[in-house]
């Protein structure tokens, strides 16, 4: 047997293991009652990897573990590729300016927020504070996944950011529709199904928890909701870029991670499946796929991130994530009341401003 043909059958057994997890994921997140409450597969893929993790997988991680590694970091970078098929540049000019200033504001408020309280008040590592305030103040899960590669965080700091994510932006989905209805009841802001709409997609963790939040208020904030997010998704490849420049200007004293940074001469290592994301956003703008095509690499996409996702749950220990403790909860609930009551300052705020200068 050719020693090329030898060495790619190592990652067959881990690709197969990591793909049935992930297909048992997406289809049990299309059942009604999962469906309804938002649970994606995303959510539900690290959830059976670290179910089966944690009980039989040790036995055969030997044999998976080259496949199992692959699939969370080259399927990973390919489905954050891949994800960039999700919105156009074209989605911007629905939301106006206003709406993506609101959603950079937003995101650039709440990340600082983590970086001053992470390691200060909550004590928490580096890694673990940039991932929770990215998967906070971007895009959720898919937002912590981006980000662990350039941080290098570990297995067990992606899962405890992913998890923090889980819990609020859950959270968010139901408390959302309630304080719209409130607030209507009571008649305290002025607020349209469209300002509920970019309120919701500018602050709420995940996509399919804005579109959630959006259709409980009514059609059009569920369409509202859905631009704002993915305009703030759009986000995410300069804020990576952004932030392996500040990594490797900032190294952190003992920190494994940047002692390798060090050695690099302070060269900026650049993200490139972050601009592969712009680009192929960029190239979905021009509307030149046939639509079936662009549905089935969608799927594709889900798929490979569903994967990647699995294989994190397969590397993480309960026994790790147990020793995080309290503090990571207690910096995502901050970041929580945060992106509630200071994005909500800042949606009713930012449009009073503009419209006082006439924008």
């Amino acid at each position: 047997m050719p020693e090329a043909l030898r060495s790619s059958l190592r990652y067959l057994p881990g690709l197969i293991l990591v793909g049935a997890l992930a297909f048992a994921a997406i289809e049990l997140a299309n059942t009604p009652w999962l469906k309804t409450h938002s649970i994606g597969a995303l959510t539900l893929a690290i959830l059976l990897g670290i179910v089966v993790g944690n009980t039989i997988y040790p036995r055969f991680a030997v044999q998976t573990a080259h496949g199992v590694t692959f699939s969370k970091q080259k399927l990973l970078r390919l489905g954050i590729i891949l994800y960039g098929l999700h919105l156009t540049f074209q989605d911007i000019g629905q939301v106006g300016v206003v709406g993506v200033a609101i959603d950079a504001i937003v995101l650039c408020s709440t990340f600082g927020l983590a970086l001053l309280l992470g390691k200060r008040v909550f004590g928490l590592d580096r890694e673990t504070t940039l991932l929770i305030g990215a998967g906070s103040s971007i895009c959720g899960a898919a937002a912590v996944m981006a980000t662990a590669p350039v941080v290098r965080g570990r297995a067990e700091q992606a899962t405890v950011a992913v998890s923090t994510v889980v819990v609020f932006g859950t959270l968010g989905l139901f408390l959302y529709p309630m304080l719209y209805r409130w607030n209507l009841q009571h008649a305290l802001l002025p607020m349209s199904e469209h300002a509920f709409g970019i309120f919701a997609g500018s602050t709420i963790h995940e996509v399919a928890q804005a579109v959630a939040a959006g259709s409980a208020v009514g059609t059009h904030a569920a369409d509202t909701a859905v631009i704002a997010k993915m305009v703030r998704v759009m986000m995410l490849a300069p804020f990576l870029l952004i932030l392996s420049a500040w990594m490797q200007r900032n190294p952190e004293q003992g920190s494994e991670t940047h002692n390798k940074a060090a050695g690099s001469a302070k060269r900026v290592v650049i993200p490139w499946f972050a601009v592969g994301f712009v680009a192929v956003a960029g190239f979905n703008s021009l509307d030149l796929l046939p639509h079936p095509l662009v549905s089935t690499a969608l799927d594709i996409d889900a798929l490979l991130m569903a994967m990647a996702m699995a294989a994190l749950g397969l590397t993480t220990h309960v026994s790790a994530i147990r020793s995080a403790g309290i503090r990571p909860l207690a910096l995502a609930t901050v970041l929580f009341v945060w992106l509630v009551a200071g994005g909500l300052a800042i949606n009713q705020l930012l449009p009073w401003f503009a419209g006082l200068f006439g924008a």
